[in-house]
């Protein structure tokens, strides 16, 4: 699976459509076109008859046969700084399972004939943009055309996993270790999110290790635990809300009744755009029945109505009434700082008002101060830290669509080159011109 188990994931868990890979149906064309060309090539017999050649004075061009040419290719991506590698667990099973020519209509599996080297999903990369200083993840020799089809997919998976990744550890990082829901789903094609969400809890790992955290995944579709065993958890929609005609506070008293008590009992409360009255209204009501529950024995049945949390999502464009204008827009709309103060206040101190027997003062307390605040609405690492500085009271951050980002810092393109070939049997440099081989001490035989 990782670093962390030392196993790897097998096309078990990734079900590729190799019938579809295999005849270059997820690759650019111009791969299938030089893979048909060097095909040809080798049913001729052909060999190199060009005079511009790149090979050392001392080594003769003779009796190459380009059409069989066994190359070195290396991938690594070309992100600054550090990125968090994911997606080379697929990648390999793409070149095991993919890797051949077809003899008419049967597939010839050659992948037994490679030699291939790469790291652990988990691993780290850094890169300082000089393209000839890179650290390759997954090195690759044997003949070309046998697995030239597979640039494509390959980059595709370790592009868009390192980046998903990445972004997620950087949002740890920015948020100083508080726990980050993986709220992007609705971002994207559906058919991403088992990906998406193996590289989130990847990242979650190795924030975990570099940090000495023990943080776990909070996932919201059962389909982005699918290559990792997780399982989705959430809260209420606004949709909810709106089929208890508004009524946030009875719409969080049915979820906890209906509802088990292993699901977190969340409340999304900006519905009203008034996030500290529907704060207070449910958990005015959750710890009444709370309260009758535990006093009645029915201490299994209490648990159901403990609030685990609010959450505030303000929409960018509205300012919450709870928050006074302070005439720059821009510090009173969406979930500002000041609107998290004011539902912490209010959270804390709402027991002063209920009418409680001594008994139950400190008891009352602890409901009131144990429910935690999850704010979400465009959150970025940028945003966060601005809230860190100014000890905001978050719990945890939700963010969504930054996640999948890839502008500027965040852009974590991967690249394939050749930069040896074997002619004669030695290995000789090939890569062009501002590349050449690397190596990384962290890359392992694979097969």
């Amino acid at each position: 699976m990782s670093i962390f188990d030392g196993k790897r994931l097998t096309n078990e868990t990734f079900k590729l459509d190799v019938e579809r890979m295999r005849r270059g149906w997820y690759s650019d064309k111009y791969f299938e076109n030089i893979g048909r060309m060097l095909t040809a090539l080798s049913a001729e017999g052909y060999t190199f008859a060009g005079h511009h050649h790149n090979l050392p004075t001392d080594i003769s061009p003779d009796d190459i046969s380009v059409g069989d040419i066994e190359v070195e290719m290396q991938w690594f991506t070309r992100r600054i700084g550090q990125t968090i590698v994911v997606g080379v667990d697929k990648s390999l099973e793409m070149l095991r399972h993919c890797t051949g020519y077809f003899n008419g209509d049967k597939f010839v599996d050659t992948s037994d004939k490679l030699e291939v080297w790469a790291v652990q999903d988990g691993s780290t990369v850094t890169y300082d943009g000089d393209p000839a200083n890179i650290l390759p993840v997954i090195k690759v020799r044997g003949r070309y055309r046998d697995f030239a089809l597979l640039e494509t997919p390959t980059l595709g998976i370790l592009t868009r996993s390192s980046r998903v990744a990445t972004n997620v550890y950087e949002t740890f990082v920015a948020a100083r270790g508080k726990p980050v829901l993986f709220f992007p789903a609705r971002f994207d094609l559906h058919e991403v999110q088992a990906a998406d969400g193996y590289a989130y809890n990847i990242a979650v790992k190795r924030f975990n290790l570099d940090h000495e955290k023990d943080l776990g995944p909070f996932i919201s579709t059962d389909a982005q635990g699918d290559w990792w065993g997780g399982a989705g958890g959430g809260t209420v929609a606004h949709a909810a809300i709106a089929s208890f005609l508004g009524d946030t506070a009875e719409a969080m008293m049915q979820f906890a009744r209906v509802l088990p008590a292993s699901i977190p009992r969340i409340a999304l409360v900006d519905f009203n755009n008034d996030s500290v009255r529907d704060s207070l209204r449910t958990l005015d009501a959750t710890f009444a029945k709370y309260r009758e529950l535990k006093d009645s024995g029915q201490n299994t049945e209490a648990e159901k109505y403990r609030l685990y949390g609010v959450r505030l999502d303000t929409a960018g464009s509205i300012r919450d009434v709870s928050v006074p204008p302070l005439g720059d827009s821009s510090l009173d709309l969406g979930v500002t700082p000041r609107l998290v103060f004011n539902v912490r206040q209010g959270l804390d101190s709402a027991w002063e008002r209920w009418d409680l027997p001594t008994s139950w003062e400190e008891a009352a307390k602890e409901f009131c101060r144990n429910v935690k605040i999850v704010v979400s609405g465009g959150f970025n690492p940028d945003r966060i830290r601005k809230f860190e500085r100014l000890g905001v009271p978050v719990d945890i951050y939700a963010v969504g669509s930054y996640l999948f980002n890839n502008n500027g810092a965040t852009i974590t393109d991967f690249t394939a080159d050749v930069v040896r070939v074997n002619v004669h049997g030695q290995w000789m440099d090939m890569a062009k011109v501002g590349r050449k081989p690397c190596d990384n001490p962290d890359l392992e035989r694979v097969w």
